[in-house]
């Protein structure tokens, strides 16, 4: 095994290992061994009433067409959710036929966005997809052309499925098997899959500056990218950062930071930006913000408030978002979108177009 391999297999252990590590954490720590339920919306959506600019899709807008969110390849080599809309036919369900658009090369190759990549390896079948509802479980069967994909490919191929499959309603959980038979590590490079696959493996991870991995914890923040025709979109990306007793706040001032390592992403919010607090009362964060360059009556930009809201519900698990800026509810963003009210992520991230 040579030295890269080992390295990889190291931080895979580490970020598996985090449920556990991440015990005894303050506010918005999840126990240990639980995984964080995708969430859930249930109240003003976000993008209600937005321009569709590439990052979101307005509130009933859904025909007799399905809309899907499938995690593809940017030009970036990152993962991103990429809302499509297609047609079902009679026996089609939305989470196979998702899966079967993310076969390289595949069927629906023509429907892909300019961009990006499917990152199933090409002539892979998608046998059958099972969901079990009391399980929040979904069962994925492929064909032997599964495990033709390259290695340095598995950890992205393993993320790009569970995101997929967990943007479903009720699944929380994925389980992958080939031919029938399920897989208990990946086919070529061997990363491991003993336990059902969830949103804690992460995506597009990366660690903060110095950051004590046997002492990390991941929070899964949203910045900006564009496309090749400069429209904008969101990139999650799970960081690595050392432990706090405010994993939520944490969170929201590594979205502060910016990108890190080169990547090619934009920040969305200033680093004059500070965060005051953030606390829970039920199902609601309040997250407090000072901005001693805002003046009042003036718009927030929508793509910070997009990414804020996304990251926090991310992180915690919770559905419904406050935000205070100055210690006042009453403003808007540049999409007229008001915020006296909690508001809740959007359900459909990145749909472009056509």
């Amino acid at each position: 095994m040579t030295h890269k391999r080992l390295i990889r297999r190291a931080a895979l252990a580490g970020v598996l290992a985090l449920p556990i590590l991440t015990t005894g954490c303050g506010l918005f720590s999840q126990p240990a061994s639980k995984s964080i339920d995708p969430p859930q919306n249930s109240a003003q959506n976000v993008n209600a009433g937005a321009d569709n600019n590439g990052q979101t899709v307005a509130q009933g807008e859904q025909s007799d067409s399905s809309q899907m969110t499938l995690y593809l390849k940017d030009r970036g080599g990152l993962l991103a959710p990429i809302t499509v809309i297609a047609g079902l036919g009679a026996d089609e369900k939305p989470g196979q036929k998702a899966l079967e658009m993310m076969v390289d090369g595949g069927t629906y190759a023509s429907e892909i966005p300019d961009g990006f990549q499917a990152v199933l390896p090409e002539g892979t079948v998608i046998k059958g997809l099972k969901l079990v509802p009391d399980q929040k479980l979904a069962i994925v069967d492929f064909s032997k052309e599964f495990s033709t994909y390259k290695a340095e490919d598995e950890r992205q191929i393993v993320e790009a499925l569970t995101w997929t499959l967990t943007s479903l309603p009720d699944v929380n959980k994925v389980e992958i098997t080939l031919e029938g038979n399920r897989l208990t590590e990946m086919p070529v490079d061997g990363l491991p899959m003993d336990d059902d696959l969830t949103r804690a493996i992460g995506i597009n991870l990366e660690a903060a500056d110095n950051v004590d991995y046997s002492l990390s914890t991941p929070v899964t923040i949203y910045f900006s990218a564009v496309t090749p025709d400069d429209v904008p979109y969101f990139v999650p990306v799970t960081r690595l950062v050392n432990r706090s007793d405010n994993k939520a706040k944490t969170a929201i001032e590594q979205l502060i930071s910016g990108p890190i390592n080169n990547l090619p992403l934009k920040a969305v919010m200033t680093s004059d930006v500070l965060v005051k607090s953030v606390t829970k009362k039920k199902d609601i964060v309040t997250v407090e913000l000072q901005d001693d360059s805002y003046q009042a009556g003036q718009p927030e930009p929508a793509e910070m408030m997009d990414a804020l809201v996304l990251s926090i519900t991310e992180v915690t698990g919770l559905s419904k978002v406050q935000v205070k800026l100055n210690g006042k509810t009453d403003f808007v963003d540049t999409n007229n979108r008001s915020y006296s009210e909690p508001v809740t992520r959007q359900e459909h991230l990145n749909a472009f177009k056509s």
